[in-house]
């Protein structure tokens, strides 16, 4: 593509990661950026559609990766909004390894990641955060040698950005293993590091931070047998360059000392920037340093890799105000010392944004007439089936089940490709279970059995297993009107807008 550069042919392929891989397996890990270092330049990019003009000097500077390992096994897009994956790598190349502490060979790692849901009214904004030892499954990935990895299932969640070992990463993989967990189609994926990081913060002047206590350094390095020198006083504080980095990486010293803790600090700088950017006025003198220190240091999907789609896309979203900008954390509970994802609340989360409700329920869909908010508690109509192809079997010894729950699901818009008697006839709860890619739609179709388990399966298709459930209240059940899709009070509870306080919530334990 012109104006664009794909990662080199040696990091493609598999000889050259090889031959430092033993190398790079002695180098400490040092100097991660975390939530920030993602969302900060993106966000730029992203939220700033007045920057738009300035990409149009700046193509060159663009670089794409390949999309030969994006997977083919794809969820739909079924949302009207768009879903942008925002990576934070943490490479040594390109003089990175100056400002992270670590060896220029070393292997491209991503420790945090999160997902920019932009609604469809482009108003509102919603980034979700998926801490770096989060277990999730990590679907088959495309090596440098051309080969796929197999699916790994309890694999944390950075994982999926180092497979292949290579020094810039394997941002393909992240976006495959996304997909998997959240049922979501990711429309664009944005890499950004260190250099760009540090730049944006120096170019903008500084941002404005909040700590609760004075930091050491010791509080940034805990093998320090010494607090050290102060670092950060206690209070406000502006911070930019080295600075800004060493506060988004700051872990130990503060609250439990966990990732958790550490994303919410990084969510309040990142409000802090974009409204430090919006504040300065966005005048060509100061749109061009600012769209350099973005691009140049930005690896984007061949979807945005020229400047007139960045354009294109960025001014879409000029609309979208600082308190409609939201930051959540995955539903998340600890397991052991890693991080589980906690369901059915995540899968609320996801279903809310295919339907571009915000997370105190409103309608962000952008239709004309769309109905006003929509209360957790109060009942809606199931969404159409529109055309879903389920085959339904009977789970059960009552007669006649699955030709009635057919006849249900055809008058509410499925398609049903057949009916069945299942293999057991002791089924106590209905079950849903859903191939590869399937599951936004075994979502609807769960909609008409409320109670009713939902499982993921490697073989093709949707199927409803009817249960005793279903044969207790078969007309309730199939044509019952469920309760909309609401965010979980937990997960909405703990959101923060662009706008908030610079030191409420800052923490966490």
């Amino acid at each position: 593509m012109a104006g664009t550069r794909e990662q080199s042919a040696p990091a493609r392929r598999g000889g050259s990661a090889r031959s430092t891989s033993a190398a790079r397996a002695a180098r400490p890990r040092r100097g991660r950026l975390r939530f920030t270092l993602a969302i900060a330049l993106s966000l730029l990019v992203l939220l700033t559609g007045g920057v738009g003009w300035v990409y149009l000097k700046l193509g060159g500077d663009i670089n794409t990766f390949s999309a030969d390992g994006i997977s083919g096994d794809r969820p739909d897009g079924d949302s009207q909004g768009e879903n942008v994956l925002v990576i934070g790598s943490d490479a040594r190349t390109g003089g990175n390894e100056a400002l992270g502490g670590g060896d220029k060979g070393d292997i491209g790692r991503s420790d945090t990641a999160f997902l920019l849901h932009v609604y469809a009214d482009h108003r509102n904004a919603v980034a979700v955060s998926v801490p770096r030892d989060t277990l999730v499954t990590i679907p088959p990935c495309k090596l440098p040698d051309g080969s796929w990895t197999r699916t790994r299932p309890d694999t944390m969640f950075n994982a999926a950005y180092s497979t292949g070992e290579t020094a810039r990463g394997n941002p393909a993989c992240t976006q495959n293993t996304v997909e998997k967990l959240t049922g979501l189609r990711v429309d664009h994926t944005v890499v950004v590091d260190f250099k760009g990081f540090a730049a944006l913060t120096d170019v903008v002047g500084g941002v404005k931070v909040c700590l609760p206590q004075a930091i050491y350094q010791r509080d940034l390095n805990p093998h320090r047998t010494t607090p050290g020198k102060l670092l950060f006083p206690r209070g406000e504080q502006s911070v930019s360059g080295q600075k800004a980095l060493d506060y988004v990486r700051l872990r130990h010293g503060i609250g439990d000392g966990s990732d958790i803790g550490r994303i919410k600090r990084q969510q309040a700088f990142v409000g802090s920037l974009i409204k430090e950017i919006r504040s300065n006025g966005l005048t060509p003198t100061k749109l061009l340093p600012l769209a350099n220190a973005a691009t140049r240091s930005m690896t984007v999907d061949p979807g945005l890799g020229s400047a007139d789609k960045l354009l294109s896309f960025a001014m879409s979203l000029k609309n979208v105000d600082l308190h409609n900008t939201k930051f959540v954390t995955i539903p998340w509970r600890y397991e052991g010392s890693r991080v589980a994802v906690v369901e059915p609340d995540a899968d609320a989360l996801w279903a809310s944004l295919r339907q571009d409700r915000t997370l105190d329920g409103k309608d962000a869909s952008g239709r004309k007439g769309a109905g006003p908010a929509a209360s957790p508690k109060a009942s809606a109509a199931p969404n159409p089936g529109d055309g879903i192809r389920v085959t339904v079997y009977n789970g059960t010894t009552v007669m006649g089940l699955a030709a009635q729950a057919a006849r249900a699901l055809t008058d509410d818009g499925f398609t049903v490709t057949g009916t069945a008697t299942a293999n057991t006839q002791n089924q106590a709860t209905t079950l849903i279970q859903y191939g590869p890619g399937e599951k936004a739609r075994a979502g609807t179709l769960a909609q008409r059995f409320p109670g009713a388990r939902v499982e993921e399966t490697s073989t093709a298709g949707i199927r409803a297993i009817l249960g005793q459930d279903y044969a207790a209240h078969p007309s309730a059940a199939a044509t019952a009107s469920p309760e909309p899709t609401a965010v979980p009070s937990d997960v909405s509870d703990q959101a923060r807008s662009a706008d908030d306080s610079l030191c409420s919530n800052l923490s966490y334990g």
